[in-house]
């Protein structure tokens, strides 16, 4: 399905997102803010049967971040494309109900680093590369990076990435943390990333739930968090998956989940 600057297919249960202006290195314009969008509402569809969300780039690139040459982008300045455009996306993938993997396949800049580190499970190939560019321009840090970077690498790292704008390469970005598998190439980066989106893509009803307790623990005080976990464990146990993730394990057999 080609949408929008956006490729969005599906391998049975795993939705696969492209951003696609290979180009300009799938930086973001107006014109790709809106295939994302539509995107995202056919991956929410439930007739599309995604249960796993995997987001790469087409051609070398990742994301090179926002396409400062976009002749369509907004005069009302950046705050506001911020709120209107930007905003909206994130959002929309913090709340799917669903793991999402990313696979970095070279530049992940500006908000495309946002885009990139925003996977559950970030996987990289060694020629990719991490780079807060905003500095560069006389911008600061968006995408919801400056919540990120400090919670996933530190205070200090985060800091020095986003004041020096160096590149970080996807060998440091894996020692630091920021990218959990890494892969040879970009042909072995899609094979495994696949298997992960795959891997999650059949596992159980839970893994929503799972990724909604790790987004609250970022607000919750550890009483709320608690009671969360309450809450989301009494929806999983009533679920099908629980009961045959049950039967599985006294059966001595895989089990076979349905997402329900």
């Amino acid at each position: 399905m080609e949408l929008n600057r956006v490729i969005l297919d599906f391998d049975e249960n795993v939705a696969v997102l492209r951003f696609n202006h290979p180009e300009v290195m799938n930086a973001v314009g107006t014109d790709m803010l809106e295939g994302l969008a539509d995107a995202l509402r056919e991956i929410q569809d439930p007739n599309n049967g995604a249960r796993c969300l995997l987001i790469t780039g087409e051609g070398r690139g990742f994301c090179a971040g926002a396409n400062l040459s976009d002749t369509k982008r907004p005069k009302r300045g950046a705050g506001a494309s911020l709120r209107n455009a930007y905003h909206p996306l994130f959002f929309a993938l913090r709340d799917l109900d669903m793991p999402v993997v990313t696979a970095v396949n070279g530049a992940a800049a500006g908000v495309g680093m946002s885009f990139a580190v925003f996977g559950d499970i970030v996987c990289a190939s060694k020629s990719a590369f991490f780079l807060q560019a905003f500095a560069r321009i006389g911008l600061v840090p968006d995408g919801g990076a400056t919540f990120m970077l400090p919670r996933l690498i530190g205070w200090g790292r985060a800091v020095e990435l986003s004041l020096l704008a160096e590149r970080l390469p996807a060998e440091k970005a894996h020692d630091w943390g920021l990218v959990n598998r890494l892969f040879d190439d970009n042909e072995a980066l899609m094979e495994g990333a696949m298997v992960i989106a795959r891997q999650l893509a059949n596992g159980p009803a839970s893994l929503a739930l799972i990724r909604r307790a790790y987004w609250a623990t970022w607000h919750h005080a550890y009483e709320q968090q608690l009671d969360l976990e309450a809450r989301l464990q009494a929806e999983a146990g009533s679920s099908r998956d629980y009961a045959e993730g049950v039967r599985a394990f006294l059966e001595k057999r895989d089990p076979s989940f349905s997402g329900k």
